[in-house]
């Protein structure tokens, strides 16, 4: 094990990256941030209670014997040290998945949306980017409206549908295509036009939904006809 030094230049670094993390992206929506920083600001309290816990622990030991003495302190460093360094590299926040969306309580569904979104950006076209850069906006516009909606609503349902299985369905379905494919005329369109337009109309469905919510046309929302069915509407199977 290194000197306490050393690994408190550790803890520094790893806190650094953490940090940036939070920030990376950059971030297509507020809650997404949110979500990371208090990852982030909950591995900061964990090891603070850590290192406190430690503290109190090696105080109560040297009242017990009159002192800990030179090398209790030093143990006693190094190993609130390697503690809090432990604690902020892990756990690493989980990355949500395309199932796990299925099952997200609607507090944290537009939030992890989000994150996942994030996260495809790198595999997407640069119009496709552009387009989950307005969906995030309108996951955060979403947001607060989810609140109000029970989770056994009709109206919750039809949200995570669009949300949890339409978009990453559509998403998916591009990504199974090999590269070479997607620029090529498939029905009349190519995967990375069908890509789009999908987005585009999940971008407005999402829009469509937060003011039914909003002026609480949950009747409406629960049993209007599905504008966007994406598998049979050309981007979902297909692509």
């Amino acid at each position: 094990m290194g000197s306490p030094a050393t690994q408190s230049d550790e803890i520094l670094s790893s806190a650094s990256r953490s940090l940036r993390n939070v920030r990376m992206g950059p971030p297509i929506g507020t809650k997404s941030r949110a979500l990371r920083r208090a990852h982030f600001y909950g591995k900061v309290a964990r090891a603070a209670v850590a290192v406190g816990v430690l503290l109190v622990g090696a105080g109560i030991v040297g009242a017990i014997i009159d002192g800990i003495g030179f090398w209790g302190v030093m143990v006693t460093g190094i190993l609130g040290t390697a503690a809090a360094y432990v604690l902020m590299r892990y756990p690493e926040m989980p990355m949500p998945t395309t199932e796990s969306l299925r099952q997200t309580d609607l507090g944290t569904l537009a939030g992890k949306t989000e994150i996942w979104l994030e996260a495809q950006r790198p595999m997407l076209p640069a119009p496709a980017i552009s387009i989950v850069q307005d969906i995030g906006v309108r996951l955060d516009q979403l947001a607060p409206q989810l609140q109000t909606l029970n989770e056994n609503d009709p109206a919750s349902r039809e949200v995570r549908k669009l949300v949890g299985e339409h978009l990453p369905e559509l998403i998916n379905g591009y990504k199974r295509i090999p590269e070479s494919l997607r620029r090529q005329d498939n029905s009349g369109k190519t995967p990375e036009q069908q890509l789009i337009d999908g987005l585009q109309r999940i971008d407005r469905e999402i829009e469509t939904m937060t003011g039914q919510i909003s002026r609480g046309e949950l009747d409406k929302l629960a049993t209007r006809e599905r504008f966007l069915e994406i598998r049979y509407d050309g981007a979902g199977d297909k692509i």
